[in-house]
């Protein structure tokens, strides 16, 4: 009995990981015939293959581009790409069911199973009420930082504009979309134009880390505020290892950019700088620094945190911090001769350890076959800068060295699907081709091999 339950529960978890796969894909489809509208494209006619790739970031909340958003879309074209990026930061299944809420619609248990793989969080039980939480909760998260971030821009930009960039930055932040609209100074310029802007910086900054530590631990934080021992596992797990990270992201980047994309800024500026370059490879996509110009040390970490990303059942992508402390923490085991892996307190599951191995091998996978087959179609290209590109698409980090525009059409596919695969997770993306199950009637015998 326990082992149908099981069957049918995986099934279950197939079938939604495949809903929501063709739910992304839907809104990807009908954003790339929006863009393609003369409304929305400056030039009056729209490229197909330049509208599925924005249209793809955008909904994966990756933040490549292969044309400036401000100066190539419209008014029209920036909100089609806005929506995308809060209906992929939130979800679709998220969003849909919080309009059923208010429409006072019933939501059976099959939707909230739906939403409960949607949102990536532990239990059944509560998920309606956690899905008003995330709604309610990113809109106010949003409206506050377009307020601040409007102290800034209106002065710059005017009254109308600075109110529509603020909305605009503070969505793209918080849902971790990297789009930005700062091709109304210099094309492809992200944020480099307030480098030395604390407010900007810190709004963005902060935008960007609520976004990415996962709505499970909003919720868990809310509960129990201050009472950090109440909290649960996954959430001392994802507050820790943000923080860790952070933080040793900026002192390495301190570090190793003094003399190189920080040089002639002042401590200042070299501060908020290193902190922006520790948070945003983590699938932002903003840059407040040129990119380009990191050292060869600073591209290596920016690297390493595109691979990792964000935190499971947020606006990130990447293999997840859950998913490297467990294999860190499994490798320790394993050399201590440890039979249990605990943390906080805890010991964590066999299951959880297969899924981490499963995600950072299937990614690291992805990104070795995407990168010889680009390597391969335009053999011009610096390798360390399509490594770069390819952690990034699968990452949804959106972060560039500027060879985007540079990849032929093929290329640009392989981005797309990396893309894609980013945002639905790779396991997901790997469950969505994958066969029935079948129980073997005979296990085969065991035998020992040698590994290591």
């Amino acid at each position: 009995m326990g082992l149908s339950f099981k069957k049918k529960k995986i099934k279950a978890r197939r079938s939604t990981t495949r809903q929501i796969a063709f739910g992304f894909a839907m809104i990807i489809l009908a954003g790339t015939l929006l863009l393609t509208l003369p409304i929305a494209n400056r030039s009056g006619h729209g490229d197909l293959l330049r509208a599925l790739f924005t249209a793809t970031s955008a909904t994966c909340v990756t933040g490549l581009v292969v044309a400036d958003t401000y100066q190539n879309w419209t008014f029209f074209g920036q909100l089609v790409i806005l929506c995308m990026i809060q209906v992929g930061g939130l979800g679709f299944m998220t969003i849909g069911a919080y309009i059923s809420v208010l429409l006072k619609k019933r939501i059976g248990l099959k939707e909230r199973e739906q939403l409960q793989e949607s949102v990536n969080t532990l239990e059944i039980a509560g998920v309606v009420r956690l899905v008003k939480k995330i709604v309610q909760g990113a809109l106010c998260i949003e409206g506050l930082g377009a307020v601040l971030l409007a102290g800034r821009f209106i002065p710059r930009f005017g009254v109308m504009r600075g109110i529509y960039f603020s909305i605009f930055h503070a969505v793209s932040a918080f849902c971790n979309g990297g789009f930005d609209l700062m091709g109304v100074n210099e094309a492809y310029s992200s944020l480099v134009a307030f480098e030395g802007d604390v407010v900007v910086n810190l709004v963005v900054v902060t935008l960007i880390l609520v976004g990415g530590i996962g709505f499970i631990v909003w919720d868990d934080v809310a509960r129990h505020k201050w009472h950090v021992r109440r909290y649960l596992l996954h959430s001392k797990i994802v507050i820790t290892t943000t923080l860790v990270l952070t933080a040793a992201g900026t002192v390495l980047f301190l570090i190793t950019e003094d003399q190189a994309a920080f040089a002639g800024m002042s401590p200042l500026e070299r501060f908020l700088g290193a902190l922006f370059s520790s948070v945003t490879p983590r699938t932002a996509g903003f840059n407040s620094v040129d990119t380009a110009a990191l050292s060869n040390s600073g591209k290596i970490i920016t690297m390493v945190m595109m691979f990792i990303g964000g935190s499971p059942g947020s606006t990130a992508g990447g293999v997840k911090t859950t998913s490297m402390v467990v294999l860190l923490f499994y490798a320790v085991a394993m050399v201590l001769n440890r039979e249990d892996i605990n943390l906080f307190g805890r010991r964590l599951t066999d299951e959880v350890v297969k899924k981490a191995n499963a995600v950072v091998i299937i990614n690291s996978t992805l990104t070795i076959i995407a990168t010889v087959i680009i390597m391969t179609l335009q053999p011009l290209l610096n390798f360390e800068d399509v490594l770069f590109e390819v952690l990034s698409a699968i990452g949804t980090a959106g972060m560039t060295v500027g060879i985007t525009r540079d990849l032929n059409m093929i290329s640009r596919v392989i981005i797309i699907v990396l893309m894609y695969c980013g945002r639905l997770g790779s396991l997901s993306f790997a469950l969505v081709f994958a066969q029935k199950n079948t129980q073997a009637s005979v296990r085969r015998p065991q035998e020992k091999i040698i590994v290591g």
